[in-house]
């Protein structure tokens, strides 16, 4: 089960924020826009962390609000009856810059040895590739399998929010470089998951 089966609880409260922040005046475009700044500032405060370990909670700050954003820009783009395939098209090139801001962050910044944060990253693009492969077979955008990006980015959270508390390293990394391992396996389980249903389908 992933955390994506939430959507429709949290969709009345994004809803009623939507309808507030195009009375604002913003632009779905322009929201999508703000959450993969707030992507990287997430990236940057993960690359720092290891050396100042309260920029994690920092990060879990900005992972928070770029999730809120991304789920923002479709409400209002539904609400508005604007929604499109550019639109889409964006959101999904977003969602990637943003995965790669956030876990290259963790790894890079020297919690995790570079090669498993490959393969983590690697996993993370191939799992988000084929739910939009599915869509595009005219499956529909599958969100199913192990680890989907909801999981995910809770995952990373926590596991921030732990390494806080606890910042010594175990067994030679830290708790955000032994989320990245648990990472590089579930995202690749989930992969296959995913082109197994999807194949099934065909």
């Amino acid at each position: 089960m992933t955390l994506e089966k939430l959507r429709p609880i949290t969709a009345t409260y994004v809803e009623s924020i939507a309808k507030r922040a195009i009375s604002a005046g913003l632009t779905p475009n322009y929201v999508s826009i703000i959450s993969l700044i707030f992507s990287a500032l997430a990236g940057i405060a993960f690359y720092y962390s290891l050396e100042v370990a309260i920029y994690a909670l920092v990060a879990v700050i900005f992972v928070s609000l770029n999730s809120f954003f991304d789920a923002l820009d479709g409400s209002m783009a539904r609400y508005q009856g604007i929604a499109s395939r550019k639109g889409d098209f964006l959101d999904h090139v977003i969602d990637r810059y943003a995965d790669m801001f956030i876990i290259g962050g963790i790894f890079f910044g020297g919690h995790v040895d570079w090669e498993i944060g490959v393969i983590a990253l690697v996993g993370v693009l191939l799992t988000s590739y084929l739910g939009t492969q599915a869509q595009a077979l005219g499956i529909g955008r599958f969100y199913g399998g192990l680890m989907g990006r909801a999981d995910r980015l809770v995952l990373i959270m926590i596991a921030a929010i732990a390494y806080v508390i606890y910042a010594q390293p175990l067994a030679g990394y830290t708790i955000l470089g032994w989320c990245v391992v648990v990472l590089a396996f579930t995202s690749h389980i989930t992969a296959f998951q995913r082109i197994y249903s999807v194949w099934n389908k065909l």
